[in-house]
C-alpha cells in the first residue's frame, strides 16, 4: 500500500474516500469537520442524520455530495485527556476503523486528515505515530494508496519526518 503525504485541504483531494475528523453527532462541527460538511453540502449532513451518531473509535461511510471524493468515512477520534482515559487506543481504533470500512466498500483510495490534533487536543507527534504505525500495519485486499493530508506545516513537518522525508 503507497503512503503519500501532502500539505493542503481534504476537501479538494481526488480519492475515494476522505475521512472526516467528526464528533460523536456527526452533525457538523469546526475544522475538518466544519470545513467538509460546507463544500460537500447539504447532503452529507442529511446522511449523517439517517445515521444518528458515532461512537468514539467507530466509523460509518456517507455519501460525499459535492466534494471530489466518492465517499466521505466519518470518525470520532478522542479528545486528549492526559493519556490515560484509552486515548491511544481509540485513535488507533479511529484510523483501523476507517480503513476497514474503505477496503469492504473495495475503495482504493483514502485520505486522512490529523484527527483528533485540533481542538481536541492530541499530542502531535504521538498522533501521527499511531496513524503511520496503524496505516503500516494494516493488511488490504484493496486499498492501495493512502494520503495523509496535513493543513498545517506542524503536521506536515512531523509527518515528513515520521516517513523519512527529510
Amino acid at each position: 500500500m503507497e503512503i503519500e503525504l501532502i500539505k493542503g485541504d481534504i476537501t479538494r483531494q481526488s480519492v475515494d474516500a476522505i475521512v472526516n475528523a467528526a464528533n460523536t453527532s456527526l452533525l457538523g462541527g469546526g475544522g475538518v469537520d466544519g470545513a467538509i460538511h460546507r463544500a460537500g453540502g447539504p447532503a452529507i449532513l442529511e446522511a449523517c442524520k439517517k445515521i444518528g451518531g458515532c461512537k468514539t473509535g467507530e466509523a460509518v461511510l456517507t455519501p460525499a455530495g459535492q466534494l471530489p471524493a466518492r465517499v466521505v468515512i466519518h470518525t470520532p477520534g478522542p479528545v486528549w485527556q492526559g493519556g490515560d482515559q484509552n486515548e491511544t487506543r481509540l485513535l488507533e481504533n479511529s484510523y483501523r476503523n476507517s480503513l476497514k470500512l474503505a477496503d469492504a466498500h473495495k475503495l482504493q483510495s483514502i485520505a486522512f486528515p490529523n484527527i483528533s490534533t485540533g481542538v481536541y487536543g492530541f499530542p502531535k507527534k504521538e498522533a501521527a505515530s499511531i496513524a503511520l504505525t496503524t496505516v503500516k500495519n494494516f493488511t488490504p485486499e484493496h486499498l492501495k494508496k493512502v494520503v495523509f493530508v496535513c493543513f498545517d506545516e506542524e503536521n506536515y513537518s512531523i509527518y515528513k519526518t515520521a516517513l523519512g522525508q527529510n
